[in-house]
């Protein structure tokens, strides 16, 4: 059995978007770990603040298949995806991690590099694993968010309930 772990974001309808991603998680996959959620401005294109979140799951599905469930539930979320990432999305779900393993494929890289890019994905990772270490580097990941430029990407707590753990 495989720990995954899954960053949720939306800047379009954001809490019911949030709440839709977090039940159909739920549903596919069970019991579900969550961070805090935190809003942030959009990085590199002007639009309206996300929510983000992680959550953290065991799971037996390959990272393909996960992968494959994730893109189905942004697609039944209304997810229409650009030439662009930098755009404004009713839902974004990306794989961070699957257990410690490293990756190098176009249609999937694990660890995700956002995890080391952006507070969105690094202080929730942080707040769920935060002696989990980075595959690559092997740090933790409450070490590489303490060392994390903060100040560049702030975030704000929100308080929105999603039952933090739950089956």
């Amino acid at each position: 059995m495989a720990r995954v772990y899954v960053s949720i974001g939306s800047n379009i309808e954001r809490e019911p978007n949030i709440r839709a991603a977090v039940q159909a998680l739920r549903e596919g996959f069970g019991t579900l770990t969550l961070s805090s959620v935190y809003e942030n401005q959009p990085i590199g294109f002007e639009g309206e603040n996300f929510y983000n979140l992680v959550v953290a799951f065991d799971t037996d599905e390959s990272p393909e298949a996960v992968t494959a469930i994730l893109h189905d539930i942004e697609r039944r979320l209304g997810r229409e995806r650009g030439p662009s990432r930098f755009t404004s999305r009713t839902i974004d779900l990306d794989l961070l991690l699957y257990n410690d393993l490293i990756r190098e494929q176009a249609a999937l890289r694990l660890p995700r590099r956002e995890i080391d890019e952006y507070a969105c994905v690094l202080r929730p990772l942080a707040e769920l694993a935060p002696e989990a270490r980075h595959p690559r580097t092997g740090e933790t990941f409450a070490v590489l968010w303490a060392r994390f430029n903060q100040a560049a990407q702030p975030l704000t707590p929100v308080a929105l309930a999603l039952n933090r753990l739950s089956p």
